[in-house]
């Protein structure tokens, strides 16, 4: 935990602290931001930090040195009487008070504190505010080291597809039966591991209707044929396998096999192109301005292309989310439909921008890239796709 770089950010947000608490491990931001480590927790306790001074802490007593690896003065409670009066002793001289809530949890990703904690803050008379941009501050800001790591993930996994879209052709054009998704897997598996890449699960590849399935997961089971004239999606996502401050990189690309393009395909594939291009050019001239961009602003970028050429009931999903060391990190998404994402995009985080339009039971088209944000200037990390695939 970096005790004086919270204490800044409380300073510039005017708040009065921070309050942290936890039971059974429901708040892993808060072990996160703390650098506090998990375990067994079975009661109850709070850590306030202030914006001026020495935080303090409140366990109960049979749990007394959950805290302990934390600066502080440590108080302790065994009854709800003794608990209560704590917390109120806690924050005496506090108004303004930071936790993880979000009003209407409209940011359901910083919601971790329960309603009742909530109404008893509130009964000692303080006004509680959402912890949202504070975690994005202390979460998905990225070092100049980690920002490396993306870009050497990008590196190798951006040859990887482009391997796997020449084996599809090979397989198909090899082989009367074709190849098939799971198989496909396997080999950008493969390829992943030999690079010294690590990837959750997946990667998806998915054929004809099934690209119209923005979470399709191909099966050994339920694994579709590729053959020639199918539509394909191949959505990949990997990072450095041997470094856990390490970055995703989380990529989306689409092809079809043996063929020219449908008009259809066409118009879909450039209309998603097009909306993810709006994405892109509003975050880099928001950055290239060092004018604040929230993330709804950014989708509603994106969506507002869509909308226009007749598809909005087709885009399901948020434009983008944040990226870090988890693949869905906890900064600022792309998303102005799923949630009303207000939380800024940051200098020094990485997110990307997907925007997809899908008809069920027929095809499926995402445009996947990552960016970067730097002071000043925002940047797409790796290759980007301008036309469909020819496979």
């Amino acid at each position: 935990m970096d005790l004086s770089a919270i204490q800044a950010a409380l300073r510039e947000d005017k708040l009065d602290g921070w309050l942290f608490y936890d039971h059974h491990n429901r708040d892993p931001l808060a072990y996160a931001i703390l650098g506090l480590p998990g375990g067994h927790v079975t009661r109850r306790w709070y850590y306030f930090i202030p914006v001026v001074g020495e935080p303090k802490k409140l366990v109960h007593r049979i749990e007394s040195g959950r805290l302990d690896a934390l600066p502080g003065a440590r108080a302790e409670y065994s009854s709800w009487q003794e608990l209560e009066a704590g917390l109120e002793a806690m924050l005496v001289g506090q108004t303004c008070i930071a936790m993880q809530y979000s009003p209407r949890n409209a940011i359901m990703y910083v919601s971790m504190v329960d309603a009742g904690t909530v109404e008893l803050v509130r009964s000692f008379k303080k006004e509680i505010v959402s912890s949202a941009d504070l975690v994005s501050r202390f979460e998905a800001v990225l070092t100049d080291a980690q920002i490396a790591t993306h870009y050497e993930a990008q590196r190798k996994l951006d040859a990887i597809l482009e391997a796997g879209w020449r084996e599809i052709g090979s397989r198909v054009r090899g082989s009367s039966s074709g190849t098939d998704e799971y198989a496909i897997v396997q080999f950008l598996q493969s390829a992943i591991e030999r690079e010294g890449l690590i990837t959750e699960f997946g990667p998806n590849v998915s054929a004809g209707p099934n690209s119209a399935d923005s979470h399709y997961e191909p099966t050994a089971a339920s694994s579709k044929p590729i053959r020639s004239g199918d539509f394909v999606l191949i959505d990949i996502w990997a990072k450095l396998a041997h470094d856990p401050e390490a970055v995703w990189y989380d990529i989306t690309w689409t092809g079809v096999v043996d063929r020219e393009p449908t008009d259809r395909e066409r118009l879909i594939f450039n209309t998603v192109r097009n909306a993810r291009d709006a994405a892109i050019a509003v975050v880099k001239d928001a950055f290239s301005g060092n004018t604040p961009i929230a993330g709804w602003q950014a989708d509603a970028a994106s969506r507002d292309v869509i909308r226009a050429a007749g598809f909005a009931d087709s885009f399901t999903h948020r434009t983008g989310h944040n990226i870090g060391t988890v693949l869905h990190g906890n900064g600022a998404n792309l998303d102005n439909l799923e949630t009303h994402d207000e939380r800024l995009i940051l200098p020094n985080t990485c997110f990307s921008v997907e925007p997809g339009i899908y008809f069920p039971g027929e095809f499926g088209v995402r445009s996947e890239v990552d960016m970067m944000t730097r002071t000043g200037a925002a940047e797409v990390t790796g290759r980007i796709q301008t036309k469909l695939v020819r496979i």
